[in-house]
C-alpha cells in the first residue's frame, strides 16, 4: 500500500474492543463524567471476534505487522482468550501485544499466554499505594497490579512495558519511585507526557511534566544514556542506565510531537477506522462489513482512507495552530484505545 499524503507508511494497528473500564482515572474517565449511568457501547455495535479477525488480516495484507489490543479495559470483554488465539494465528503479525490496567491479569495471563499473546503492557501510574487507588478513582490496591505483572512475567509475555502517564500535582513525585521499582527486572518502565485525548479530562498545558524535566529528574541518580530507536515509528525515546540496568523510555507527544513519523492506525469498538488518536473517523468498517462488502473493496476502502491522511493534531498544536475544531470531534481515550 501507498504511504499517507505525508509518506507515513501503515505498519500498527491498534484495536479497541470495549469502551468499558474499572477504573476511573481523571486522565481518561472521569468518575464525575464516567458515572453509573453513563451508556457505553451497546453489544450488538461492537465488532465481534469474527469480524475483528477479518479486518486485522485486511490491515496485515496492507502491510501491518504490529498489533495491539487496547480499550477501555480489554481484559472486561468477555472470551478475550479466543480473540488472541484468532490473531495469533494470523501470518504476518510479528508482535501481538495487549494494554491493560492489570487489575484482571494476575488471573488471566497464563491463558493469554496460551492463547498466543507476545506480551502485555501496564498501565501503573504510581507505586504508592495511596496515590495509586485516589488516580484509578475506585480504590484498586496497588498490590494487585504488581501481582499481575508479576503473573504476565511467569507466563512469559514479555518484555512488559509499564506505562505512566504522568501528570503535575498529581504523580510526579512517583517517577523515581517506579523507576527504582523496575531497573534490573527486565521490564521497561515508559513516562507519557499528560496527553489533551478527548474532551472530558480537562487538560491543561500546566500540568504537563515535559519529559525533558523527567530525564532531568531521573538522571540525578540514575544516570542514563540515549539510546536508538528499535523500528521506525516507535514512539517512545529510549533511555538506558549506565550501569546496564535496564532502560525507560520518555513519550513527548506534548512537548515533541511525533506526528511526521506516526505509522498507525486505530480500530475503534464499533468498528470505524481512526488514522490519529485525536481525529475523526476516516472510514465506517462495520458498516461497510455489515452490508456484504468483498475483502478486495474493503481493501481499496481502507487503502483510499489512508492515502488521503494528513493528520498531525499534535505537531499543530505545538505549532500554534488553532485546536477549536479538533476538539470539539475528539474521541475519548476508552472508546479509540491509547
Amino acid at each position: 500500500m501507498k504511504p499517507d499524503a505525508v509518506g507515513r507508511t501503515l505498519q500498527h494497528l491498534r484495536v479497541s474492543i470495549t469502551d468499558r473500564c474499572n477504573f476511573r482515572c481523571s486522565y481518561c474517565m472521569p468518575a464525575d463524567l464516567f458515572d453509573a449511568d453513563v451508556e457505553f457501547t451497546a453489544r450488538d455495535d461492537l465488532l465481534d471476534f469474527e469480524e475483528i479477525e477479518r479486518l486485522t488480516l485486511l490491515f496485515v495484507r496492507l502491510g501491518v505487522h504490529r498489533v495491539k489490543i487496547t480499550g477501555g479495559e480489554p481484559l472486561l470483554r468477555r472470551g478475550l482468550e479466543t480473540l488472541v488465539s484468532k490473531l495469533a494465528a494470523l501470518e504476518g503479525i510479528r508482535d501481538l501485544g495487549l494494554t491493560t490496567n492489570g487489575a484482571l491479569l494476575d488471573r488471566r495471563a497464563d491463558a493469554l499466554a496460551a492463547a498466543g499473546l507476545h506480551r502485555v503492557t501496564v498501565s501503573l501510574d504510581a507505586l504508592e499505594d495511596e496515590v495509586f487507588r485516589r488516580i484509578n478513582g475506585v480504590g484498586f490496591p496497588v498490590a494487585r497490579v504488581l501481582s499481575g505483572i508479576e503473573a504476565a512475567e511467569a507466563a512469559g509475555l514479555t518484555p512488559i512495558k509499564i506505562n505512566v502517564v504522568v501528570k503535575r500535582g498529581l504523580n510526579e513525585d512517583q517517577v523515581v519511585p517506579l523507576a527504582r521499582h523496575f531497573r534490573g527486572t527486565g521490564h521497561i518502565v515508559r513516562f507519557i507526557e499528560y496527553m489533551d485525548v478527548g474532551t472530558t479530562n480537562s487538560w491543561r498545558l500546566d500540568d504537563v511534566v515535559p519529559s525533558v524535566e523527567i530525564v532531568q529528574t531521573l538522571t540525578r541518580g540514575l544516570p542514563l544514556e540515549p539510546l536508538p530507536p528499535q523500528y521506525p515509528g516507535e514512539v517512545a525515546r529510549r533511555w538506558r542506565y549506565s550501569d546496564g540496568s535496564g532502560e525507560i523510555g520518555v513519550v513527548t507527544s506534548v512537548t515533541a510531537p511525533f506526528c511526521d513519523s506516526c505509522n498507525r492506525a486505530r480500530l475503534s469498538v464499533d468498528g470505524k477506522l481512526f488514522t490519529c488518536l485525536f481525529g475523526s473517523p476516516a472510514l465506517d468498517l462495520a458498516a461497510l462489513l455489515r452490508t456484504g462488502a468483498s475483502d478486495r473493496e474493503l481493501l481499496a476502502a481502507i487503502a483510499a482512507a489512508w492515502d488521503k491522511r494528513i493528520d498531525r493534531y499534535s505537531l499543530d498544536r505545538a505549532l500554534g495552530v488553532d485546536q477549536t475544531n479538533a476538539h470539539a470531534s475528539r474521541p475519548e481515550m476508552n472508546y479509540i484505545g491509547g
